[in-house]
């Protein structure tokens, strides 16, 4: 039966090694690369994890189950991940999960928007700290749900696996060719994806394109100048 804090006990409890144990963690996240690292945060700290590329998808999953926390990204291709985390902070207590916000675009008070639509938190990109991932959540549970006494603190990053991210850099280089419409979702999804790869020469591509985007200046050039770049990378690691 529920607590008073509206939460059903846990019949699985979290321990000081995987202290999200017995938490199912909905990512709402189109990036593979990104979604990626999030599945082996949440395996590292004992969560079962649900995916859903869009806003539809995260539809579909919340109609069936009502998972722990829900990791929205903000820019997603069907809408705002806004939107969905102003839904889920209209609801009652007892089913209310925490809700985390992500984004990779710098500076577009995206963050803050979250946070007032309702969102517990906002971590921008790239979420790769084990230990940041899992004090994140903590702190936003009820007190009965974290584990009890001293905690393991693991400075462990995830490095997700090269396939996700040339899948993601495959899926630009196909939204870049369809035009200048495809840029304001393009160029945050390349920031966070550049970011999270740790990869200097693709932060600066990335960098070109969200300043284009910005600037509205030059942008059909940083757009071809963003797909040679990567067409060049996806054709080297086919020759490998």
């Amino acid at each position: 039966m529920p607590d008073d804090s509206g939460y059903t006990p846990l019949t699985i409890h979290a321990t000081a090694l995987r202290p999200l144990l017995g938490l199912t963690v909905l990512v709402v996240e189109d990036s593979r690369y990104a979604s990626e690292a999030v599945r082996l945060l949440c395996i590292r700290s004992g969560a079962r994890i649900r995916r859903a590329d869009s806003l539809t998808a995260a539809h579909r999953h919340l109609q069936v189950y009502r998972p722990s926390v829900v990791i929205i990204d903000l820019g997603l291709p069907d809408g705002s991940g806004i939107d969905l985390i102003a839904e889920l902070a209209r609801e009652d207590d007892s089913i209310r999960p925490v809700l985390i916000a992500t984004s990779g675009a710098d500076g577009d008070g995206s963050g803050e928007a979250a946070l007032a639509a309702g969102a517990n938190e906002f971590l921008p990109k790239p979420i790769a700290s084990v230990c940041a991932f899992q004090q994140t959540i903590l702190n936003h549970l009820p007190e009965d749900m974290r584990p009890t006494g001293p905690r393991l603190l693991s400075h462990e990053t995830v490095s997700p696996d090269v396939i996700a991210l040339n899948e993601d850099l495959s899926h630009i280089d196909e939204l870049l060719g369809s035009g200048l419409d495809a840029l304001p979702y393009v160029a945050p999804f390349l920031q966070g994806l550049a970011r999270l790869a740790n990869d200097a020469e693709l932060v600066g591509v990335a960098r070109m394109l969200s300043q284009a985007q910005t600037n509205g200046n030059g942008r059909r050039q940083a757009i071809q100048a963003t797909r040679d770049h990567i067409q060049a990378r996806l054709k080297v690691r086919e020759l490998v």
